[in-house]
């Protein structure tokens, strides 16, 4: 082959990866929050300002920035009972200032969607079907599953996870610790071992995935910046466990 050729070709190859990088996202990420009536409306409103101030946080852009592409789809669901599941935002690219802080304004101002008992199996299955739908190849797909109790409602969890993971999906988990008094939450809030360790065992799964427990209510923005760092930069937070 002519030198020139061989210039020609190197050229296209090289230029090869960015043109797909332009049609795609590092990450493509469904939020997916447990509205359950364990979780009351102040504690509801606390994380919807968490996830402003994570979204709105320079250190998230610059994570997104440093991908191949520099962007990533994000879409957020709510669940409480197997039949109370709602996309409450479709796919959003993510990409620079202006669409994180659209996103995180748009996921603010959005009602409550329900309450009731606590699918998790059900959220997870509304996130694997909402990434089957994304329009832009992703080079990772990762469901967040946010929440203060174990499954109750809607078919085990663990299904849920497997069937998920079998499709190359990773599963992280965000979990809330509820200190109300009531009774009847204590089994639900605090399940053996702790809702870390269930989470760890019965929900979260994949490569690198990871449980972060959260105490505090105040603390959910810290946590949420921290957890989407880790994620867009595929790794795992020191000092949380991890599933294979």
């Amino acid at each position: 082959m002519p030198r020139l050729a061989l210039l020609l070709l190197a050229g296209l190859l090289a230029l090869t990866p960015r043109a797909r990088a332009a049609d795609s996202v590092d990450m493509a990420l469904v939020l997916v929050d447990d509205v359950s009536g364990s979780i009351n409306d102040d504690a509801f409103n606390l994380q919807k300002e968490g996830y402003y101030r994570a979204f709105t946080d320079p250190r998230v852009l610059a994570a997104i920035h440093g991908g191949p592409a520099g962007r990533i789809a994000v879409a957020y669901v709510e669940f409480a009972a197997d039949f109370q599941v709602r996309t409450v935002l479709g796919w959003a690219v993510i990409s620079d200032d202006a669409s994180a802080r659209a996103f995180a304004e748009a996921m603010r101002a959005a009602p409550r969607s329900f309450r009731g008992r606590t699918a998790i199996g059900a959220g997870i299955d509304a996130g694997v079907r909402l990434l089957s739908t994304l329009a832009v190849p992703a080079d990772r797909r990762v469901i967040d599953v946010c929440g203060d109790g174990n499954n109750n409602s809607g078919r085990a969890v663990t299904a849920a996870r497997d069937d998920a993971m079998k499709q190359g999906i990773v599963i992280n988990g965000l979990a809330l610790a509820n200190e109300s008094n009531v009774p009847w939450l204590q089994a639900h809030t605090h399940p053996p071992g702790g809702l870390g360790t269930y989470y760890r065992q019965d929900v979260t799964g994949g490569e690198g995935s990871f449980v972060i427990e959260i105490h505090s209510y105040e603390s959910f923005a810290e946590a949420v910046t921290r957890k989407l760092i880790d994620e867009i930069a595929a790794i795992s937070p020191a000092g949380h466990a991890r599933r294979g």
